[in-house]
């Protein structure tokens, strides 16, 4: 071996069945797999995006045109598209809403950059200009973000309605967007600095099918989908002292298999009068801790049951564990875990009535913080989609209550971004003057996207949206209904500086984490058709392994 060594012959270290792809070739194989990923939710984008039937391996089935679900619901095996996955789940967690906006760009971008490489532009020299890009244009943000007043609802209820429009939601948003914004100010609490701090597990969405989504309400309080475990038992308490318990209220059973053999009936009596009394006592202790409602997450006896009707306790069984620590911060009370140990400190205070039309428990507290976005819908998947984008509503409207400054959507910032990155383009020496103008090119991407999504000429649109720009129109966007370039913040089309900043940052990020990868080794196979195979000279098209998770949705 050290002769051939000697003669160059490269010595081979991997597997037979391992794959690698080097240089070019692995950035063309990164960038289109990226690409087919941005390509997958591109047509969401807007009010007038289309929906997505994703279907799992299960049957069932998911409508929907927001982004992270769109992309968390599809069957993918790619490594660089859950690179790129990874840009909406980060934009949801941080933002709330944008996802597609992120995902959209950090396709473009890759797109624009491939250009660059074709021109023999090094990739160092193409993510140094991104990344001064990225930091001009938050800078840019931040100058053009309008501070607002946080206490202006119908500022908040525009900012609100902008983020639902498009998502099943939009039917009536005139209505759900003041159960946002109203659910936000419950939950919002003042710091000692004046800053306004909003706490949204403070606030809890439950769902029913079956009625008008013009019913949904917002509730003080938790609720309870639960009905009482006896019929003699009371339904609404008004002085409610109530215990959370998380333990069984039966009879305790031997940690290991007996037997028992009897061989007088009264034997088998004397079992049956001591389960009783174990039942009792446990029914008396919660008597002595002055509690009148019991919500336990686990069983109820049936003896037990009968026990606590009598002493005139409303009692619930299985109640999920969401529900009871919920109802923990509502009604000021701790989950129990051993109801032996269980005092009078540990119940909460307040009320509980029922609602027999919904066959729901309202739990309100004495000085209740929590409250309950109850969101109806015709179906489950009206309901479910509802719920995804008033949960996206809720996100804006706190992060712009927290954050305190708002932008003109329809594509206005990004038209308005993309002229100024132009200008500071012309700054820049060598070669990432070119990479700061692909950046800019990327973030048109959202007013063209907008208007092929509304039916309407892209290239006019852009070309009307620059000149309205250039004559100094900052807030000149599309308003997608009408198909006119408007004022979009005068319109109500308002969207949170935060989300724009982060799309911004986590679009850039990814877009130069991918190409910074010149060489990709894979154990196994990276062919799209999965035999093994050879990987062609280009590497292999589309997404790889996303094929088999495309075939539900598209």
């Amino acid at each position: 071996m050290s002769q051939r060594m000697q003669q160059g012959q490269p010595m081979i270290v991997m597997s037979e069945d391992s794959q690698r792809v080097k240089d070019r070739d692995a950035q063309d194989y990164n960038i289109r797999a990226a690409r087919a990923v941005a390509e997958a939710v591109r047509s969401t984008l807007g009010p007038k995006g289309m929906d997505k039937m994703l279907v799992d391996s299960m049957g069932s089935v998911t409508i929907t045109n927001d982004g992270v679900t769109i992309l968390k619901e599809m069957d993918i095996d790619n490594p660089t598209a859950e690179m790129i996955i990874e840009v909406a789940e980060t934009q949801e967690d941080e933002a709330g809403d944008g996802t597609t906006t992120a995902v959209a760009v950090t396709g473009e971008l890759l797109k624009n950059a491939e250009e660059l490489l074709e021109q023999d532009i090094h990739p160092t020299a193409i993510i140094k200009g991104f990344h001064m890009a990225a930091e001009q244009a938050r800078e840019e943000i931040d100058d053009i973000a309008e501070e607002i007043d946080t206490e202006d609802e119908g500022l908040l209820r525009k900012t609100a309605e902008t983020s639902m429009t498009g998502k099943g939601a939009e039917v009536n948003k005139e209505h759900l967007s003041q159960l946002i914004v109203d659910a936000v100010g419950a939950v919002t609490v003042e710091t000692d600095d004046g800053d306004s701090v909003v706490d949204l597990e403070f606030l809890k969405i439950e769902t029913q099918s079956g009625r008008a989504v013009g019913e949904s309400e917002l509730l003080e309080g938790g609720i309870v989908d639960k009905d009482p475990v006896h019929d003699n038992m009371p339904t609404d308490v008004e002085d409610a002292s109530i215990l959370l318990l998380n333990d069984p209220i039966e009879i305790e059973e031997a940690d290991v298999d007996t037997e028992v053999s009897i061989t007088d009936p009264d034997q088998l009596q004397q079992f049956l009068d001591r389960e009783e009394k174990q039942l009792r006592d446990k029914v008396d202790h919660i008597v002595d801790t002055g509690a009148n409602v019991v919500f336990c997450q686990k069983g109820i006896d049936d003896l037990a049951q009968h026990f606590l009707a009598k002493e005139g306790i409303l009692a619930v069984r299985r109640t999920k564990k969401s529900d009871l620590e919920f109802l923990s911060e509502v009604v000021d009370g701790a989950v129990v875990g051993d109801l032996e140990a269980a005092t009078e400190d540990d119940l909460g205070s307040g009320s509980v009535t029922r609602d027999d039309d919904d066959d729901l428990f309202y739990v309100e507290g004495d000085d209740s913080h929590g409250v309950t976005l109850l969101l109806r819908g015709s179906t489950e998947h009206v309901v479910d989609e509802l719920e995804r984008g008033v949960t996206d509503a809720l996100d804006v409207v706190a992060q712009t209550v927290a954050d305190g400054r708002v932008l003109a959507g329809g594509g206005a910032i990004e038209v308005e971004l993309a002229s100024r990155l132009r200008d500071y383009a012309d700054s820049v020496s060598g070669r990432e003057q070119l990479a700061v103008e692909a950046f800019a090119d990327s973030l048109e991407l959202v007013p063209r996207v907008l208007a092929e999504n509304a039916g309407l000429d892209s290239i006019d649109i852009l070309v009307d949206l620059r000149a309205a720009h250039d004559d100094g129109e900052i807030r000149a966007g599309l308003n997608a209904w009408t198909g006119d370039v408007e004022d979009t913040f005068e319109s109500g089309i308002v969207e949170p500086a935060h989300a724009k900043e982060q799309a911004v940052t986590s679009a850039t990020e990814a877009a130069n984490l991918v190409l910074k990868i010149d060489d990709i080794i894979a154990a196994g196979d990276l062919s799209t058709d999965g035999e093994d195979e050879e990987m062609p000279p280009g590497g292999p098209g589309g997404m790889g392994g996303m094929g088999g998770g495309m075939g539900g949705m598209m």
